[in-house]
């Protein structure tokens, strides 16, 4: 028998900590690393994307859509068997073009890992071909980020990266150069300066103290009109929240990562907050006199409640969170679901006097249901892009998974798509980076090849890197269970969350040589890859083709025309400071921009309650 090389424990390695797959392109520098792979008998799969990059949110998304549905924060579900997303790439251009996946994991809070090759040792400092300072290179977005310069220093390494990573819920990179790949591996000893170690890693349980939990509730005694705003940190913990929000009488908004974390048929829950929010979420924020943040860092500082309005509780697990967005009266430090039970054991009874506030969030989270359906019928040339997403929302399936990229799509998610309960949606958030839709997709239905797939992007999107990935869509899924994998594509010939940045933010006319998008055929490019398709003009054949591919044999891209003209606008009372930079950019447009300062004001108007306007 052979020995074996570092490059086979390396593989050997990653299968105890209970790797499965491992994405990625090939190159020279790592192909000791596939060789082992090859070699290996463990059942650890290589899955190939087009382009580094998108392996990287490949990793990134295998973690989202599997250690993000259970419990980072619930120390006794783990242990070894963690299955962390694992991108694999060679030197020089293969490592940087895995920045961005990695920026991704380490803004979402994340934990993946990359392994990377590297020239031969003996080469390094010598500027020879790509070569690379790759310590430097992942220096700001690395938690751990080590070279294995010796084959004993292998197995610690990886075990470090791998506890780092979970622990720092952010990503990790191991260097392993090609010469010391093809050594021979050598277990390390008890001798001065080995460090011998194990794959084993063990969440703490943190709860706050005592005294703090009675300062949150003191807070709470004294408080009438409470808003929850829940994260991603939350995402054990929905039935403590609805708990804590019914004893409280609270309403409760989320975070775009929180969003898939909480029913949203309930009658307090007001949506997404922030620039691409609800109007109920703007609406209870700017009027609460007490917020209670569980598991969110959300940027969006301008819907928070205005400063000295409201106090705040703030629950994480991270320490450096609370008081990052909002100035925090109290800081809980411990897991969410933990924490909302310990809290509610010090509450009080539900009082009567908060009545009046419930029943002011409900209406203003009816109301803004009926605004969500006024906008998406609102007619549009060829079809109001809010419309699609609320006809899925009627058929979506229980057992489905969402992917979203990023742009206007990402408003119509926030804004319509209503998930039923368990129903698991990512994006790359606070990157917010395009084209990681399809990437995500994949992976997911790699996790999980039972459940119906449903991928939301813009032509943007699809332009920019997901036409690649369909073409490895059309060579795996053959091998699925359930081969129903929807790609709809908002085809608008505009890149539209920007051109309404433009005018919003700058108070700029829309620059067409930015913004305009080259046609491109996504239907019939399907379709020469042996994938379903169908192109839709007329909305009343939105539903039907949502059905179709709900019931196809085969995954299918059903391509949306779309208006561009459709209103990007910020929800109210926030939003309505925005509008005069908006009509003057439009009226700067000339002909060009009439429809869409038409669809502003039908807009606003029914932000601001005109029922008809529309």
């Amino acid at each position: 028998m052979s020995t074996q090389s570092v490059a086979d424990e390396l593989i050997a390695r990653l299968h105890t900590w209970g790797v499965t797959r491992l994405f990625g392109y090939s190159g020279d520098g790592i192909n000791p690393i596939l060789g082992a792979l090859r070699r290996s008998d463990s059942g650890l799969r290589f899955v190939q994307a087009r382009h580094e990059e998108n392996a990287a949110f490949m990793a990134v998304a295998h973690s989202k859509y599997g250690l993000g549905q259970y419990a980072i924060e619930r120390p006794e579900e783990h242990h070894a068997g963690v299955d962390l997303g694992v991108m694999l790439a060679t030197q020089g251009p293969g490592a940087v073009h895995l920045l961005n996946g990695l920026y991704d994991a380490k803004l979402d809070s994340m934990p993946v890992l990359a392994i990377v090759g590297q020239q031969n040792t003996t080469a390094l400092g010598s500027g020879y071909q790509q070569e690379l300072n790759l310590e430097a290179l992942f220096k700001d977005v690395a938690v751990y980020c080590e070279e294995v310069v010796a084959p004993e220093q292998l197995r610690h390494v990886v075990d470090q990266a791998i506890r780092s990573a979970l622990a720092s819920s952010g990503p990790a990179v191991v260097i392993v150069p090609h010469d010391i790949q093809q050594a021979d591996a050598v277990q390390p000893s008890t001798t001065h300066g080995q460090i011998p170690s194990s794959a084993v890693w063990q969440a703490p349980l943190v709860v706050p103290r005592t005294s703090e939990l009675r300062q949150a509730v003191e807070l709470i005694e004294g408080a009438e009109k409470i808003v929850m705003l829940v994260g991603q940190g939350a995402r054990t913990a929905a039935d403590e929240v609805h708990a804590v929000a019914q004893l409280l009488d609270a309403g409760i908004v989320t975070s775009l990562l929180g969003k898939p974390y909480i029913d949203q048929s309930w009658p307090q829950v007001a949506g997404v907050m922030g620039h691409l929010g609800s109007t109920a979420s703007a609406t209870l924020l700017d009027s609460c006199d007490l917020l209670l943040i569980v598991g969110s860092n959300d940027p969006w500082t301008e819907f928070y409640p205005p400063l000295g309005q409201a106090k705040a509780i703030q629950i994480d697990v991270n320490a450096q969170r609370p008081g990052n967005r909002y100035p925090v009266d109290v800081a809980l430090l411990g897991d969410a679901a933990h924490t909302l039970r310990a809290l509610e054991e010090h509450l009080p009874a539900a009082s009567e006097r908060r009545k009046p506030w419930r029943d002011f969030v409900r209406s203003a989270v009816a109301e803004w249901r009926s605004v969500a359906v006024r906008r998406a019928m609102t007619p549009a040339r060829p079809m109001n892009p809010e419309r699609v997403v609320h006809e899925l929302s009627a058929l979506i399936p229980a057992n489905a998974q969402v992917a979203v990229d990023v742009g206007s799509c990402v408003y119509w998610y926030a804004r319509q798509l209503r998930l039923p309960v368990g129903v698991p949606a990512h994006l790359c958030s606070t990157l917010a980076s395009m084209g990681a839709s399809i990437p995500y997709g994949l992976a997911a239905k790699l996790r999980d090849p039972k459940r119906p797939t449903i991928v939301l992007a813009g032509d943007g999107a699809m332009q920019m890197s997901g036409n690649a990935e369909l073409v490895t869509l059309s060579e795996l899924w053959k091998e699925w269970e359930d081969p129903r994998f929807i790609i709809c594509v908002f085809n608008n010939r505009d890149l539209a969350e920007v051109s309404w940045e433009q005018r919003e933010t700058e108070g700029e006319p829309r620059f067409s040589p930015s913004q305009d998008l080259p046609g491109f055929p996504f239907a019939e490019y399907a379709q020469m890859l042996g994938l379903a398709a169908r192109s839709i003009s007329h909305p009343d054949s939105i539903a039907d083709a949502w059905e179709q591919a709900l019931n196809a044999d085969r995954p299918m891209l059903l391509e949306m025309h779309t208006d561009p003209d459709i209103p990007l606008l910020p929800p109210f009372p926030q939003g309505e400071s925005m509008l005069e930079n908006m009509r003057s950019a439009l009226t700067q447009e000339g002909k060009a921009g009439e429809r869409a300062l038409q669809l502003l004001q039908v807009y606003a108007d029914m932000e601001s309650g005109d029922k008809d306007s529309g």
